[in-house]
């Protein structure tokens, strides 16, 4: 008995336990956690009414008109800890459907207790089973089959499923069950708890890897949505400079290309990371969104700028910044933030010092923005503009090399080099033979 009166315990405070924690846990809905909340609460009174019947069956009472009432509730009740269990792990629909069935075997319970015809005590406290105990015993294996049934189709619904915990699951259960049946040693309340628990961390976790798989979908919608409306952006201020989105795209391309060598190269390896490259890629239409506060007579001239009008033009850079973060302000991280305003606001920083709107000199420059000058200047040079010609590929290779350590970052510029063909790869379509 004492070993019995341990497992009820035990049964007791498990149910206790994990009542608690539902109670307190946010990541289920309301409605989940009644479910779970009606498992464990049915269980811990199933187990109670249990041991109570046992304790007065071997020690004698007079309490026969209570412990028929409890154990009439305890009967109504077990075949229900199925259903519970099913609608705890989402199938609400099937868990009230059976559970409404379900209530007519309560019904025949109460009906029948008076008369004893499933179960009764005697006198002297005394429990014993009648022939009509076959109507409890086969609701609770058809409750049993309910559930095995429910937990397979439970695995189906989810995207990432583990098949092993629902056949730990069931592995208990049976041994709960079958130990009661064979060897009368009475632990189904404790399996049924045990296996509660384990759904309901089973459970926990597949809400969680569902809902981290529409998280990253949604982020990648999030992320397309960035890309369009940056590549928009940028494309509206391209054709006030009667410019194609081809040189977007180009530059784009050119600042992949060359962050991905330098990294391969060993150049700013520690600082081009794929993430970094990502958002390189990304962001580098965003280069010339300042024109935006440009005048089109500017943009448009077809003729040398006046030394006014260049001190207008390098007004882009200076307001770059403030444009990125006025777009996308909200709508992204600061990391994304910082990084497309560094590329606005400085890509015409010049190595030596000087270039604009800042002055910056060396590696107070940011990266992004010592990448960006070199594949902005290159396709400036190879591309065909309203106020130029274009320039022989080769030609435009030469400035570079003769403005590295001036103009560019040289390690930089060393990388460019070293992977011309790669970059004529990318350029060359537009490209004017000479």
């Amino acid at each position: 008995m004492a070993l019995y009166a341990s497992v009820i315990l035990l049964t007791e405070l498990l149910m206790i336990a994990m009542t608690i924690h539902v109670i307190g846990y946010p990541g289920f809905t309301r409605v989940q956690k009644r479910w779970f909340l009606f498992e464990f609460f049915a269980c811990m009174f199933c187990a109670g009414a249990e041991f109570l019947a046992k304790y007065f069956d071997m020690h004698g009472s007079t309490f026969s008109v209570p412990l028929t009432v409890i154990t009439v509730m305890q009967f109504s009740l077990s075949p229900m800890l199925p259903v519970f269990f099913i609608g705890a792990l989402g199938l609400y629909r099937p868990a009230i459907a059976v559970g409404t069935v379900f209530s007519l075997h309560a019904l025949t319970e109460i009906v029948a207790a008076p008369f004893g015809w499933i179960f009764y005590f005697d006198a002297a406290g005394k429990y014993f089973h009648d022939p009509y105990y076959i109507i409890y015993e086969g609701t609770y294996i058809v409750s049993l089959i309910f559930m095995i049934i429910g937990l397979f189709y439970v695995g189906k619904r989810f995207k990432k499923r583990d098949i092993m915990t629902i056949v730990m699951v069931l592995v208990i259960m049976v041994a709960a069950i079958g130990s009661m049946l064979l060897f009368k040693a009475y632990t189904d309340y404790l399996g049924i708890g045990i296996c509660s628990c384990l759904c309901y961390i089973y459970y926990n976790d597949l809400v969680q890897i569902d809902t981290q798989t529409e998280l990253e979908s949604k982020q990648g919608q999030i992320s397309d949505m960035q890309s369009h409306m940056i590549s928009g952006l940028a494309n509206l201020i391209e054709s006030r400079d009667m410019e194609t989105g081809e040189h977007v795209a180009r530059t784009s391309d050119y600042v992949r290309l060359l962050a991905t060598n330098a990294r391969k190269d060993g150049v700013y390896a520690d600082q081009l990371d794929e993430r970094t490259i990502d958002l390189l890629y990304q962001l580098a239409p965003m280069h010339d969104i300042g024109k935006i506060v440009v005048s089109d007579q500017i943009l448009r001239k077809p003729g040398k700028l006046t030394p006014e009008e260049f001190e207008q033009m390098k007004q882009h850079a200076a307001e770059g910044g403030n444009v990125v973060r006025r777009a996308l302000s909200g709508i992204t991280d600061e990391e994304f933030l910082s990084c497309a305003a560094d590329i606005a606001t400085y890509h015409h920083e010049r190595w030596d010092g000087g270039g604009y709107p800042s002055g910056l000199a060396g590696e107070a420059i940011p990266l992004p923005a010592r990448i960006m000058a070199i594949a902005d200047v290159f396709d400036a040079l190879i591309s065909e503009r309203c106020y130029k010609k274009a320039m022989p590929p080769e030609k435009a290779f030469e400035i570079i090399k003769e403005e590295a350590g001036t103009h560019f970052d040289p390690l930089l510029a060393q990388v460019f080099l070293d992977h011309r063909n790669e970059f004529i790869s990318i350029g060359g379509s537009q490209w004017t033979p000479y």
